[in-house]
């Protein structure tokens, strides 16, 4: 008892300055970012991206005309890609809930929106719960989800920001898993999966429907705000660059009012100005952040009198050049059953770790891959001939030098010798 009243003194300490987003320049960055996160659509390859949505539509700034295009491909698209999946009876309780989100934002009338599986229509709220039920049922039996905490927790937010009592037994098992630390990512505490957690609970909370656990409620969101700010590095980042954003929204949605965050916000206009995030997944949690919103604004949107004035200039066509500098690259594949094949490529200096994995398996000397799309971008599915799946709950890690990539394959880029560990691994 007596630690747990340090740790709310702590919270109360780190309480007593705001969260700092003012500067010169600052407004000229947001909407720098406001613009590449809005020319990405141009650009998008595969499924429209819903979390790309929801950050265009919490903005303050708008191209109205380019949402609603935006808004037809989700409805379009993406939700034939879902419809297709549930069909098949696939667990999508993190992409459902981002779907629903995105359409949140713009103020549709979820009721409206259906799915048609095994010839019986039903609202996309509905299939949420049920695809909730299932993960439930599954933590129940199995002591995790069917997915992961990260999307358990999205779909826990999604369902509560669209105005839906979220069912006490499935808040509770996210309680639980942040009660006993179980929001892990391999054998990592994963701060994405926190921050997530921390923005679905507070929403809960909010919603005043957790009266009779109130108090467990309140323990996990001052564990999670704890765990956040623990994660915080010497430089302002938490847990890493591109898990910043997130963590700062969980933080404003919690309400903390930290001097810590001047440094967490300081950090991402740091990278942001050295294009750190370049790719549309990663200015998408970092731009809501950066306006001092969370996920959480989607439940008030009201969509009245938005400002329409956001103009992207042309662009001038950009010729890459490949540089005619080698560096060396070892690629180390560490199987399933702890066999280790080594391999190695001299590749031209900048270039992606994707177009390097293309290199080394163009020279036939064993090395295969495959690789799948994300709203990240492609990742590893098999290597050498062996999956790792997420319904075999396993994925290639990847490290260099032994450290972890905190980027995927495409925006890794090889400016030096290095070798590159992929690992079978399972979560």
């Amino acid at each position: 008892m007596q630690s747990f009243i340090i740790l709310l003194g702590l919270l109360a300490f780190v309480s007593s300055k705001p969260c700092d987003t003012e500067g010169s320049g600052n407004s000229e960055l947001l909407l720098s970012l406001n613009k590449d996160l809005l020319r990405s659509l141009e650009q998008q390859e595969g499924l429209p991206n819903p979390s790309v949505h929801l950050a265009l539509r919490l903005s303050d700034s708008h191209s109205l005309s380019m949402e609603n295009d935006h808004l037809t491909k989700l409805k379009t698209d993406l939700h034939s890609d879902i419809e297709s999946s549930l069909s098949h009876g696939k667990s999508v309780v993190g992409i459902l809930a981002l779907y629903t989100l995105a359409l949140k934002a713009s103020c549709l009338d979820l009721n409206t929106v259906t799915f048609t599986v095994s010839e019986k229509s039903e609202t996309l709220l509905t299939h949420l719960k049920k695809q909730m039920e299932q993960e439930k049922e599954h933590i129940a039996y199995s002591h995790r989800p069917l997915t992961n905490y990260y999307q358990y927790s999205l779909g826990v937010l999604a369902l509560c920001a669209s105005g839906v009592r979220v069912n006490n037994h499935v808040s509770n098992k996210l309680i639980k898993a942040v009660e006993h630390g179980h929001l892990k990512h391999g054998e990592t505490e994963s701060v994405d999966t926190y921050a997530m957690a921390g923005m679905a609970l507070q929403c809960v909370k909010d919603s005043g429907s957790h009266v009779h656990n109130a108090a467990e409620l309140d323990t996990a969101l001052t564990k999670i705000k704890l765990k956040l700010l623990a994660s915080q590095r010497t430089d302002g980042h938490i847990g890493n660059e591109f898990s910043t954003g997130l963590a700062v929204q969980a933080l404003l949605a919690m309400g903390s009012q930290i001097e810590e965050c001047a440094a967490s916000m300081e950090a991402m206009r740091t990278d942001a100005r050295r294009n750190t995030y370049h790719n549309a997944m990663a200015i998408s949690q970092t731009l809501p952040a950066l306006q001092q919103k969370s996920y959480l604004h989607v439940k008030t949107k009201a969509c009245l009198a938005e400002d329409d004035t956001l103009v992207l200039e042309p662009t001038e066509p950009t010729l890459v050049l490949q540089s005619q500098t080698k560096v060396a690259l070892t690629v180390e594949v560490v199987t399933s059953n702890g066999v280790t094949a080594s391999y190695s490529v001299d590749v031209p200096k900048g270039s992606s770790l994707l177009e390097a994995l293309e290199l080394l398996q163009g020279k036939n000397v064993g090395f295969t891959f495959e690789k799948e799309s994300s709203l990240w971008g492609p990742f590893l599915s098999v290597v050498i001939g062996e999956q790792a799946r997420q319904s075999d709950r396993r994925y290639w890690h990847l490290s260099a030098d032994g450290t972890s990539l905190s980027q995927g394959i495409r925006d890794f880029k090889i400016e030096r010798a290095h070798t590159i560990t992929i690992k079978n691994t399972s979560y």
